[in-house]
């Protein structure tokens, strides 16, 4: 259980819960050594000791981390610490989109509109890095209170998707915008994320879901065979151009959808032009579902008596040709839904492993705990871990991972972990090297106190970030458990200076700005407190982490009596 003021990889400082899902819980925590505020999701205990869903969980995660867009969280680090799965990622301040939903019911048809132009422009670049998110739903997104969105989940909503519709806390969330190719157990395409934006685009307008039902299977059979209800006939307001790009992405044959979300984005931005408002509805290229028959209607030649008896004898034999089509439709239907009970609640009963307890080999030799771990059906990782201990001997086992008297399920990989006793440990050169890495090692593996520093360095000189520069301790140094390192690292730029203490010109905060890709607006304020154009206040505090393409603004000081035009969206009072 994580709890308050809890340490993860001895870095990230639990402060408090944030949310609480079926996979994962989200924690909100410090990392202390950047001094910033992280989200870190952590993933469930039960769902820890399933390694081959770990190792797709951080392969995900790690290729999800790549993404650098304003409308995507950023992902920051991602690790496992005695058997805890984790997710560092960017706090956002302010809410999902469900909870802003159920707050407000449906929202003005402005507001749907640019959400959704940030959601496709957010997941163009993700299909552009040929990522697939395949879990987008309202819960997935956060919206701060500028109105900026941030899509949340990529490595986690990956991760699961082959066991989303076996989990029963998640599956009701994710099945009511889950795409029909999906329902019906094919792979996902970049198509499948624009049907759940359009049906996310549908609950944004009505404050509704599409299709309901009593459980995950019912709704599911409901996105493969029912069509969408209109949003016109629940709200007339809504012009035909807006339903138009909800019938395109909702389509239940992919052919119809939309080729990318950046066609759907140029959609968006163009569906309230006046000449698009009274556009056609739109019509369906190919067919909707598979199998259609069609339709043909008998035409009656009624010239006599007898012609007329056998076109009524060949009406009652389609008749009967007809009920037997529906007969043998019911049929495959019924099947159908009793092949996805047995899919996704039946089998998953049948073939779920046993949970097992391990047990307690500390004090073992290597050899005797790997033999009682065997013995209980637990796999043994080939490489054994080295860490120093004080108390127990040398090559005698310390511990394991996921950690001894942890229910787990059985066949899982176990690492051991072998003491090295009091041993002194040598110091090596550490310069070059990345500092989270090396710190990450010197703590856990051999228990040290490791020091940061940052440093400045001489121009011209050029480090990385994160690059160690220096260290106190030579190289051949012998050191115990518990003895203190310094590393030095370059002091580089990387986040908001204090404009307003350290007395920045207009043009010198301008110039900083362009440099890392900041959107700056200035706003003068009329007063006589301060002297002309010095800086009262900045939006982004100091020290806060510089992201490209962020928005920041200054107000600076102007003389009361000039007549100064003010931007109407900026309360000077709050900003000062």
């Amino acid at each position: 259980m994580i709890t308050k003021g809890q340490k993860i990889n001895d870095r990230y400082e639990i402060i408090r819960s944030i949310g609480e899902g079926g996979m994962a819980n989200v924690y909100l925590a410090r990392d202390i050594i950047l001094e910033r505020n992280v989200a870190i999701k952590i993933l469930r205990g039960d769902l820890a000791g399933d390694e081959k869903f770990v190792r797709r969980f951080q392969r995900e995660a790690l290729s999800a981390s790549s993404l650098s867009h304003p409308n995507i969280v950023e992902m920051y680090d991602v690790g496992e610490d005695n058997g805890t799965y984790y997710i560092v990622m960017e706090y956002v301040e302010g809410m999902t989109l469900k909870q802003l939903i159920k707050k407000r019911g449906s929202l003005s048809l402005s507001e749907a509109i640019d959400i959704m132009l940030q959601i496709t422009d957010g997941i163009k670049e993700a299909h552009d890095s040929y990522i697939i998110h395949r879990d987008l739903k309202p819960q997935n997104i956060l919206i701060k209170e500028n109105g900026e969105v941030k899509i949340t989940d990529f490595g986690i909503a990956m991760a699961l998707n082959s066991t989303q519709l076996t989990q029963t806390n998640s599956v009701m969330g994710s099945v009511h915008y889950l795409p029909p190719e999906q329902a019906s157990g094919k792979g996902a395409t970049i198509k499948s994320d624009i049907y759940s934006m359009g049906i996310l685009f549908y609950e944004l307008l009505t404050g509704k879901l599409p299709f309901k039902g009593d459980n995950a299977v019912e709704i599911a059979l409901k996105h493969m065979k029912n069509d969408i209800p209109s949003v016109r006939e629940i709200n007339d307001s809504i012009p035909q151009s807006v339903e138009n790009i909800i019938l395109k992405a909702t389509a239940k044959n992919p052919k119809n959808r939309y080729e990318s979300a950046a066609e759907m984005h140029d959609d968006l931005l163009t569906c309230l032009n006046e000449d698009r408002l009274n556009e056609k509805k739109y019509v369906f290229m190919y067919p909707e579902h598979d199998g259609d028959l069609e339709n043909k209607k008998p035409v009656l030649l009624e010239e006599n008596k007898e012609e007329t008896k056998k076109v009524v004898e060949d009406d009652l034999d389609d008749e009967k040709q007809k009920n037997t089509w529906i007969w043998i439709l019911s049929s495959v239907f019924i099947f159908i839904v009793l092949v996805l009970v047995g899919i996704f609640i039946v089998y998953p009963k049948l073939t779920e492993v046993p949970d097992v307890v391990i047990p307690n080999v500390a004090g073992m030799t290597v050899q005797k705990a790997e033999e009682t771990l065997k013995n209980r059906g637990f796999e043994v990782a080939l490489e054994v871990q080295k860490v120093s201990d004080e108390e127990i001997d040398a090559g005698l086992v310390v511990k394991t991972s996921p950690s001894i008297g942890r229910k787990v399920k059985k066949g899982i990989t176990i690492t051991l972990y072998e003491s090295l006793g009091s041993a002194v440990y040598e110091i090596e050169d550490y310069t070059g090297k990345n500092y989270i890495e090396v710190r990450t090692i010197l703590t856990t593996q051999y228990e040290l106190d490791v020091v940061i520093e940052k440093i400045d360095v001489e121009d011209g000189e050029e480090y990385g970030e994160q690059e160690i520069i220096d260290q106190d301790l030579e190289v051949g140094t012998k050191v115990s458990k518990g003895s203190k390192i310094t590393l030095y690292i370059p002091n580089v730029v990387d986040e908001y200076p204090n404009f307003v203490e350290e007395e920045w010109t207009l043009e010198e905060i301008q110039n900083f700005c362009d440099e890392y890709g900041i959107v700056v607006t200035f706003v003068p304020k009329p007063t006589d407190e301060f002297p002309e154009n010095t800086i009262i206040s900045q939006s982004r505090a100091a020290g806060t982490t510089i992201v490209n393409g962020a928005t920041l603004r200054i107000v600076y000081a102007v003389k009361y009596e000039e007549e100064t035009p003010t931007d109407p969206d900026v309360n000077i009072d709050e900003e000062s």
